[in-house]
């Protein structure tokens, strides 16, 4: 294979895997949450992009035939995660209405790294989208490429995941001045409360 191809070939992974990664969601809501409080950053974007390069070499490998034979697996972590989001969803609202604690999102006061980690391992382990597009999908398009060029795409994909949440995160301190003003964090809060519990009913009402 060339050279040209192979550069291709990963471009065509990083576009595919960029498409299905960039959409308003749980957990991009969730990383430009702590990109604007610059808060474990880089935790978080480490955790995100690295789960998502497992769920690809984990396509890619065909686990995604597992995941396809086991549809309660599917409907267990659809609940799990519906639950989830909701309670999430619910916390950010009730943040959005507590107007005395509004500027504590810019006073410094730091949330402990453990539920940082914790709540990105749920906003992106919990979510079966993530095994429907990024297991089955993506992996079933890389796989029809054969070997050895089905890694390349995988190499392309992990390598957009990558990039985006790296952007999305640190990229979020460019907005800082304008969330220096407590009403805006109100409103990102509401609007997080509304994707988070969407998110979790569209979970429950899906069959």
């Amino acid at each position: 294979m060339s050279a040209a191809g192979v550069v291709l070939l990963a471009f065509a992974g990083l576009g595919t895997g960029l498409s299905l990664i960039i959409a308003i969601g749980a957990q991009n809501a969730y990383v430009l949450r702590q990109g604007l409080r610059r808060e474990h950053v880089g935790v978080v974007v480490a955790i995100c992009a690295l789960s998502d390069a497992i769920l690809i070499l984990a396509g890619v490998s065909g686990i995604g035939v597992i995941v396809e034979r086991a549809p309660w697996l599917i409907t267990v972590i659809r609940w799990g995660g519906a639950a989830f989001l909701i309670a999430y969803g619910l916390m950010a609202a009730r943040r959005a209405m507590r107007a005395d604690r509004l500027a504590t999102d810019t006073s410094g006061i730091v949330t402990p790294i453990g539920r940082v980690v914790a709540t990105t391992l749920a906003l992106t382990w919990l979510n079966p989208h993530v095994y429907l597009d990024t297991v089955l999908l993506l992996g079933s398009i890389a796989n029809s490429h054969g070997d050895p060029q089905r890694w390349i795409f995988a190499g392309g994909a992990a390598a957009g995941s990558l990039g985006w949440f790296a952007a999305l995160g640190y990229g979020a301190r460019l907005l800082s001045g304008v969330f220096a003003r407590p009403r805006a964090w109100m409103v990102l809060d509401i609007a997080i409360a509304v994707i988070m519990i969407t998110l979790g009913v569209n979970l429950i009402i899906t069959r």
